[in-house]
């Protein structure tokens, strides 16, 4: 058995899978995000580890045979977030997450001062990434930044529990804006713009390599055997990546989780920084790949859905879906930017909007809303993956959003290419984590990064298309308005 481990935003989730690539279970534990001013999003690391011990627990509960069966453990999750240790591996504050927007004037310095930052980085300078967070500590609250001893991602303070050990895989430290992407190793220019050097930063590893092994007292509390193998692991990203099985050139996903992003593999690095997309290092070893991110994606629902006090995004969802061809026309349009946005517009300041909304604007109407913007957000996405030099003709859908048939349909219309589903969508990241772990015993990657079985193929429906198509043009439009 193997047991991944996924650190998202709104949820710890853990999966059991077996080297039959069954998956025996699965249990999660939901977070929440402090927002203690506007563009502030935090969370505390030992939130983190709590959630991980409880949702193993059920695991464990529900699965007491095969849990006893882990011989190896991957990781992976949310990407970017500043987790601050002092020398006593004490957290010195909560940790700033991906979406947190407050330091937009440090991204603009650093671009400044080292032009050469996005051929190094493989992207520009955005708020969401590690290295601005501490540069905007180091301003603001500089007797924290004094006792920084290490910077650890998200998934890496777990593992630190898990472990004893400062590690980190390659593909989760490309989105710090510390590390050469190409050469996989972290760099000192880029350290410098943060008053940083390799000190403060845990040691480099694949995904699919050894990262730790699991510590004697963790064990007895866990109930898993002692010296249990800890994968490098993943950025969440990379990490679903591994598990549909995009390992070659071309190959990807689409994600609708907290945010949504369009992931293809690429044969090398190839950075693209004019079309605001990332070049980043994949989870295995000797692969890159292009990402396009939006901010705000399946998080987009969840929060029509609070606001219109409906009981669950599925209920709204299905009210969206029975509308005919000519309401959703006459749907308002929704620009998704709830919190700032990074492809293609890389602004932190913009905020969402809807526009056309009239007494005949209902529940139903909203969410479809919602979701079209959220579509069209990642067509913009896709457009800049192409203008960086991506092909794509098949994705598969992953995150919480793929359950949605509607959306799927609606992504493949959209963006004009196969949409393909399968049954462990929504727990994407926790799959690769698991498989990572089975790589880190000394599997193939043959052997472990299979493609799962498809359960839905999506095809272009030419009458949305052309529906879709109008109503894009004037979203294109939209945001330029209001610059």
């Amino acid at each position: 058995m193997f047991l991944g481990i996924d650190i998202g935003t709104s949820e710890v989730k853990v999966l059991l899978l077996s080297d039959a690539h069954e998956l025996i279970g699965t249990a999660g534990v939901p977070l929440t995000v402090s927002r203690p001013h506007p563009g502030y999003s935090e969370q505390h690391p030992h939130d983190w580890w709590q959630a991980t011990q409880q949702a193993l627990a059920q695991l464990r509960l529900s699965q007491p045979a095969a849990y006893a069966r882990v011989k190896g453990i991957g990781l992976s999750g949310q990407m970017h977030g500043a987790v601050l240790i002092d020398a006593n591996d004490s957290v010195l504050r909560p940790a700033i997450l991906w979406n947190d927007t407050r330091c937009a004037l440090e991204c603009e310095e650093m671009m400044a001062e080292l032009p050469g930052l996005p051929e190094l980085a493989g992207s520009l300078a955005m708020p969401g990434f590690t290295a601005p967070k501490l540069r905007w500590l180091a301003r603001h609250e500089p007797a924290v930044f004094s006792r920084v001893a290490k910077v650890l991602l998200p998934k890496d303070y777990v593992r630190l529990m898990l472990t004893g050990d400062y590690v980190t895989d390659m593909s989760d430290a490309s989105g710090t804006l510390w590390l050469d992407i190409e050469k996989r190793a972290w760099s000192d220019d880029l350290l410098a713009l943060t008053q940083l050097t390799q000190k403060h930063m845990p040691r480099l590893v694949e995904g699919s390599e050894a990262g730790g092994q699991l510590k004697a007292d963790v064990a007895q509390q866990l109930g898993l055997h002692p010296g249990i193998v800890v994968a490098g692991g993943a950025g969440d990203n990379a990490a679903s990546a591994v598990g549909m099985g995009a390992m070659d050139s071309g190959q990807g996903f689409l994600s609708l989780g907290t945010s949504g992003v369009l992931f293809v593999v690429t044969p090398r690095f190839q950075p693209n920084a004019a079309s605001a997309t990332h070049a980043f290092c994949h989870a295995l070893p000797h692969r890159w790949h292009q990402m396009s991110v939006m901010l705000s994606a399946a998080s987009a629902l969840q929060w029509v859905t609070g606001l219109l006090g409906a009981s669950s995004e599925g209920v709204l969802t299905e009210k969206a879906g029975a509308l005919s061809l000519s309401q959703r026309q006459a749907a308002p349009l929704f620009l998704p930017y709830l919190g700032g946005e990074r492809t293609p517009h890389n602004d932190a300041d913009v905020r969402g909007s809807f526009h056309g909304l009239s007494f005949d604007t209902d529940a139903a109407n909203l969410a479809y809303s919602v979701m079209e913007g959220v579509t069209f957000g990642l067509r913009d996405g896709l457009m800049a993956l192409n203008a960086a030099g991506s092909v794509v003709q098949r994705l598969s859908l992953v995150g919480g959003g793929a359950r949605s048939t509607l959306w799927a349909q609606q992504l493949s219309s959209a963006l004009n290419i196969e949409i393909v589903t399968h049954g462990s969508s929504a727990v994407g990241g926790a799959l690769g984590a698991a498989r990572l772990g089975w790589l880190a015993t000394g599997a193939s990657t043959s052997e472990v990064c299979l493609s799962p079985p498809v359960e839905a193929i999506f095809s272009p429906d030419p009458q949305e298309q052309h529906m879709l198509l109008a109503r894009y043009e004037r979203f294109k439009n939209l945001y330029p308005a209001r610059s």
